[in-house]
């Protein structure tokens, strides 16, 4: 990913704040200066600023929210290296865009997004967004812009089309492009007026809570308990959180995966292997991996099989990681490697998490 920027502009929003935390002052530094040594592993940040909504709005089989805060510094990651973004003295806000299914509150990845925006009909900024990954939001896109002052701004957001497979009753959906124009207006004593603040306990194990965003999902994970299937363990590499299921019958059925769209699955599988990722604390959604499975067999013999896990929104699944698989039977071993972790930039407290995962492994019971 490259360095991507645009701009937007917010009026008739609402703030959402966080409590519990020093307020900070107006001769602070914002954001505070990052831990000298940060954990290696997912910690409650230096601070926390609230959200404000600017709205929603439909388009195709899309639903978008524009939201921003102060400047923020992240990390962009590429492979296993990350690069921070600092904050820039000319820097505005922190925009922010989710897309989802406006039935089901699915977030959905891999849309393709950009944003252009334009003051008097005339264009300021075109560009893409990065992808990225925060405690108060989950997966996102965003970025930290300058604004030229305050003003009235169209701020149009388009999607190129989901890029990752769908199965459920989104076969078929989210294909084509879509975009929609937000008419506002920013004025800096708005954006002050949101709440910041300092904690008092960064660098210990943890997160910041969602943020209480009207109208707008976090991307968290389904939980187990409501899912098809056999639940076949869950387990933890570093911070990442991976439920490992195993879907038969009707409920592979559902999924309506066909030849055309198994790729190397295509030769057989009667079941459906999914593994859903998630963080800790908030169980987030974890886009963005490259995954695989192994799966040595206990009774019937055989050789190993082994999968690529294709990236893959559900319904019902949510965003996870899938394939078509021979039935498991108990006694067999299943392993799944990272074969990459997640490619998504990483706010604060996340960015030392989810890089060196290990292969996790199961016995079938």
């Amino acid at each position: 990913m490259r360095r991507r920027t645009f701009l937007a502009a917010m009026a008739g929003t609402t703030t959402v704040g966080v409590a519990g935390c020093a307020v900070l002052g107006d001769d602070d530094a914002w954001p505070p200066p990052v831990l000298d040594d940060p954990p290696s592993g997912v910690y409650r940040p230096t601070s926390s600023g609230g959200v404000r909504v600017v709205g929603t709005r439909d388009a195709g089989d899309y639903r978008f929210g524009l939201l921003y805060s102060y400047p923020s510094r992240f990390w962009e990651v590429v492979g296993r290296e990350r690069y921070r973004r600092s904050v820039a003295s000319a820097d505005s806000v922190h925009l922010m865009t989710l897309v989802w299914d406006r039935e089901t509150g699915v977030v959905l990845p891999d849309v393709g997004l950009t944003v252009e925006v334009l003051r008097d009909g005339e264009p300021v900024v075109q560009e893409a967004v990065y992808a990225m990954l925060s405690q108060r939001l989950g997966f996102h896109y965003g970025d930290n812009v300058s604004l030229p002052g305050d003003g009235n701004y169209t701020v149009r957001v388009r999607v190129g089309g989901l890029a990752i497979r769908r199965t459920g009753a989104f076969t078929g959906r989210f294909e084509g492009s879509a975009s929609t124009d937000f008419e506002l207006a920013y004025a800096r004593d708005e954006r002050d007026a949101i709440d910041r603040r300092r904690l008092g306990d960064a660098g210990n194990d943890g997160a910041l809570p969602t943020a209480d965003a009207p109208g707008v999902p976090a991307a968290v994970a389904p939980t187990i308990d409501a899912l098809p299937g056999q639940h076949l363990g869950r387990a933890t590499t570093d911070g990442a959180v991976l439920d490992v299921l195993q879907l038969t019958g009707d409920a592979v059925a559902r999924l309506e995966i066909g030849r055309e769209d198994r790729g190397d699955d295509a030769s057989d599988g009667d079941a459906y292997l999914a593994v859903l990722a998630r963080t800790p604390h908030n169980e987030l959604v974890l886009p963005g991996m490259g995954l695989r499975a192994r799966v040595e067999p206990d009774r019937r013999g055989g050789p190993a099989v082994e999968r690529t896990l294709s990236r893959t929104v559900d319904p019902v699944l949510g965003p996870h990681y899938g394939t078509p698989i021979p039935t498991l039977e108990s006694g067999d071993r299943l392993a799944v490697p990272v074969l990459t972790p997640p490619q998504v930039a990483r706010h604060e407290g996340y960015e030392t998490a989810f890089f060196e995962m290990e292969s996790v492994a199961f016995t079938v019971e």
